[in-house]
């Protein structure tokens, strides 16, 4: 990751991977969700945090094919599920900290590059990328229905 800080006229802004980088909504999932999707760019360093693998950050991610709702980020899992969720009750800032802080890891779906984690209804996949000072980034990647996936 070759991170970066551009100088504005009010402030620095530090840039990532997945563009602006936003620190202070570490350990606010719902706040950085919702700035997130106003925003439509960037990341929120630890937002989430679970006791089993540290702090996750929300990236907002992309739409690559929205006939197919494919894509990664925070973008895809409102694209393809914010509507499931919803009729679950839930808006998706209050559903994604709960989901990924009380669902399952599920150590035979996981591997070096993604952790899983389940629900009795849903799987979310936090993506983990090595970089080449030795740490290691993590991040939400998607979402999805279990129950509607064959198994």
């Amino acid at each position: 990751m070759n991170d970066k800080r551009i100088e504005t006229k009010n402030a620095l802004i530090e840039t990532g991977k997945f563009g602006p980088v936003y620190r202070q909504f570490a350990g606010k999932p719902k706040e950085a969700i919702i700035f997130l999707r106003e925003n439509k760019n960037g990341e929120c360093i630890a937002a989430l945090h679970r006791n089993d693998i540290g702090d996750i950050d929300i990236v907002w991610g992309e739409i690559s094919d929205p006939v197919k709702h494919k894509g990664f980020g925070l973008a895809h899992i409102i694209d393809k599920h914010e509507l499931e969720i919803n009729r679950l009750g839930f808006n998706i800032e209050d559903f994604i900290p709960i989901v990924v802080q009380f669902g399952n890891f599920n150590l035979k779906k996981s591997d070096d590059q993604k952790k899983v984690f389940e629900s009795e209804t849903f799987r979310f996949i936090i993506a983990l990328e090595n970089s080449s000072n030795g740490t290691t980034k993590k991040w939400l990647l998607t979402a999805f229905d279990i129950i509607k996936r064959p198994k």
